[in-house]
């Protein structure tokens, strides 16, 4: 016995000196991410060569559409002769966004920065001649918006990694070139880093190896040394991410990651194609944006420029937009998390960060009345986000004898409508409580 409880006491010491590091770890990063779940909306700027001829970025060579030479012809034409990173971070802080993504390096292995470990830059190798990464990064900061950096681990025109085709990659089982591929990789991280202290990485091109060869778990510690407070997305193999990416499909359902951000084209293409003018209206956008709010995450909604480095015209339009709902509708976007279960409402929802106020988005003007469903809350007010208006309500069906809730029935008249989703904010008399059993049958004496 005297064995035994002397087990036990050990255990609960052991217990009691790894539960804080714990929970000191989940702190840090709870804190760490915080920016990032408060962010809401970000713009991803896919910009490159490709944009001279708009044609795919990166997979236009690889899938054998164009040559890898005549691909790289397009670095003749890159100028960037109208680049004004003040004015694309003024138009993306006037979006409503808080932080922004910029390509310096797409699969094609063309840098945006003047790299000393290669000559396959912007600055050597094109018109531009200038570095167009910095001066983005500077304005962002002047804006108080967080930077994040785009940079594909996959390299389609480095020697070391040479797969120029679907088909030709010479050196996948070359260890020694691979390893010289890694290394000049951490090199280029290095200078992003060093110069430029981004809050945010967006990796991607990571299925082609497994984590163990890009050395992903070294390469997060070297970030995370050159920046504690570092964020890095899902795309670096190994579940080594801080969040997940789901892209151009609109989720169902939350994922399972505690921070996620869908990445959404506003056309069908990455980059910029002037061929390429099947924008989706800025209401079809703001409804994919209320329902990454109502499930917990973020939208990075991308732009491709143009190769002078002006935004085309239909992008400045969705940015303005936005601009307009969300200034108008600020505390139910950025001070919320994700809403109730569906079925409660016939709308998406979410809840502010002490689950008192249940926002409701409306795409639709409702025919009669607006139905809440299983509240077991009262409501103590109700007022329009932005107009101010204040709605009365009614409860029905309510029986005296059943801890069911009855039917809380809202009206809305008319003019308070916004022209693309309104937005109601249902002040509770406490943190939101939902009746969701199966119902409660009526016996007789």
């Amino acid at each position: 016995m005297k064995t035994s409880l002397r087990i036990l006491f050990g255990l609960a010491i052991l217990i009691s000196t790894i539960h804080p590091s714990a929970k000191a770890q989940d702190s840090k990063e709870q804190e760490k991410m915080e920016w990032f779940q408060e962010a809401k909306l970000g713009v991803f700027i896919h910009w490159g060569i490709y944009a001279v001829n708009g044609i795919d970025e990166s997979w236009s060579f690889f899938n054998d559409y164009i040559s890898h030479e005549d691909y790289m012809k397009q670095l003749d034409g890159f100028n960037a002769s109208k680049y004004d990173p003040e004015k694309w971070a003024s138009l993306i802080q006037e979006s409503g966004a808080k932080y922004a993504v910029l390509t310096a390096k797409h699969h094609d292995g063309v840098a945006l920065w003047d790299t000393k470990a290669s000559d396959l830059n912007v600055v050597d190798k094109t018109p531009a001649k200038r570095d167009l990464v910095g001066p983005f990064m500077k304005a962002l900061e002047n804006k108080g918006l967080k930077k994040g950096i785009y940079f594909s681990v996959l390299d389609w025109s480095h020697p070391d990694y040479d797969r120029k085709t679907r088909t030709q990659y010479r050196y996948k089982d070359n260890p020694e070139k691979f390893q010289k591929f890694v290394d000049f990789n951490f090199k280029q991280l290095e200078e992003l880093s060093l110069n430029y202290h981004p809050d945010l990485y967006w990796f991607d091109g990571d299925w082609e190896h497994k984590a163990e060869e890009w050395k992903s778990q070294k390469l997060k510690s070297q970030l995370q040394e050159w920046n504690p407070n570092i964020i890095i997305n899902s795309r670096i193999g190994g579940n080594l991410g801080d969040y997940a990416t789901p892209e151009q499909g609109v989720p169902v359902t939350s994922p399972d990651s505690k921070y996620w951000e869908l990445c959404l084209t506003m056309n069908n293409s990455w980059g910029y194609q002037r061929n390429d003018l099947a924008y989706k209206s800025p209401s079809e956008l703001l409804r994919i944006f209320v329902d990454c709010l109502h499930m917990g995450g973020n939208l990075l909604l991308d732009i491709g420029p143009k190769a002078d480095g002006t935004f085309p015209e239909q992008s400045v339009d969705i940015l303005k937009s936005f601009g307009r709902w969300t200034s108008k509708h600020a505390s139910a976007i950025y001070e919320t998390q994700a809403g109730i279960p569906e079925g409660h409402v016939y709308a998406p929802t979410t809840l502010s960060e002490d689950k008192t106020i249940l926002y409701i988005y409306l795409d639709y003007k409702v025919n009669e009345s607006l139905v809440i469903k299983g509240l077991k809350n009262k409501i103590n007010r109700i007022w329009v986000v932005g107009d101010g208006t204040k709605l009365s309500h009614r409860e029905v069906g309510k029986q005296y004898w059943s801890h069911i809730p009855g039917l809380k029935y809202i009206d809305i008249p008319d003019h308070v409508y916004d022209k693309d989703i309104t937005v109601l904010a249902v002040l509770l008399d406490g943190p939101v409580e939902l009746y969701r059993e199966k119902g409660q049958v009526i016996e007789s004496n």
